[in-house]
């Protein structure tokens, strides 16, 4: 074997194993790390398969289930299909993290974490809001020279406040 077909099978070679490692490192890797989304019919339907599986739970918070103790920093609430939960499929949520300043009673919700067969156990809680942008309505807009306004009356009592002195 000559020296040139030598380098040429040692470089071939190599870049087998590179990608051969590459490869088990990209996917060997990924099922450890995947969480899975799921809305409150389908955790509820997959039964013992669904105990301890971090999952992304989707749905919207029932009405009146909100409970919040600031001391403890708990928060229980009941993720469901609908905000009254007609249907009957409803998890009962519970976090300890301090809510998202958007959470609210009927608002749509997603939470990462597991279900224990009884309570799932949330490690993120997450508000879904639109995003669109609504301009505040005229009689919540701040007045035309409201601004400038402020910035007059602090400079007038400033040169007040020094002729006193």
């Amino acid at each position: 074997m000559n020296q040139k077909l030598q380098k040429r099978l040692l470089a071939t070679g190599a870049i087998m194993v590179a990608i051969g490692l590459f490869s088990y490192l990209a996917v060997g890797g990924i099922g450890k790390n995947l969480v899975y989304f799921w809305d409150v019919k389908e955790l509820l339907t997959k039964g013992q398969d669904a105990i301890g599986v971090t999952v992304r739970l989707g749905g919207v918070v029932k009405n009146g289930s909100l409970n919040w103790d600031a001391k403890t920093i708990s928060l229980k609430f009941i993720i469901a299909t609908s905000p009254e939960a007609e249907d009957g499929y409803e998890v009962p949520v519970h976090a300890t993290a301090a809510p998202p300043q958007m959470f609210k009673d009927g608002i749509g919700a997603i939470v990462e974490g597991s279900y224990d067969g009884k309570v799932f156990q949330a490690d993120r809680v997450i508000v879904k809001h639109s995003n669109e942008y609504h301009p505040p309505k005229d009689e919540n807009k701040p007045m035309p020279n409201f601004v400038k306004e402020l910035i007059e009356q602090e400079n007038s009592a400033d040169i007040s406040d020094k002729a006193v002195k």
